[in-house]
């Protein structure tokens, strides 16, 4: 191990490459998660309506028709994931075949 390690050899430059990478997984991490209230994760339109794969005109019909439970604040409204989640449950069909 008479070999000196500088800024310039591999071992340093693999190393400096690893960090970049666990840095862009924190990042991700941090701007896809949302805190939590009271236990409970709470869903925008947009994010429900791009994993259900529908509209946001199609979440509007499940609201009025009181297919889905929603929060109203002022003209923001939210979904709580367990909700959305009872919702897909209840409406679960089991394949005949």
């Amino acid at each position: 191990m008479s070999e000196m390690i500088t800024k310039s050899h591999a071992l340093v430059a693999q190393f400096g490459d690893t960090l970049d990478r666990l840095l862009d997984g924190i990042e991700n991490f941090v701007a896809n998660s949302r805190p939590t209230l009271g236990g409970e994760r709470f869903l925008t339109d947009r994010e429900v309506s791009a994993r259900l794969k529908v509209s946001r005109r199609t979440l509007q019909d499940y609201r009025n028709t009181g297919m889905i439970a929603y929060y109203q604040l002022g003209g923001k409204i939210l979904y709580k994931e367990s909700d959305i989640e009872l919702m897909l449950a209840a409406n679960y069909r089991e394949a005949f075949r």
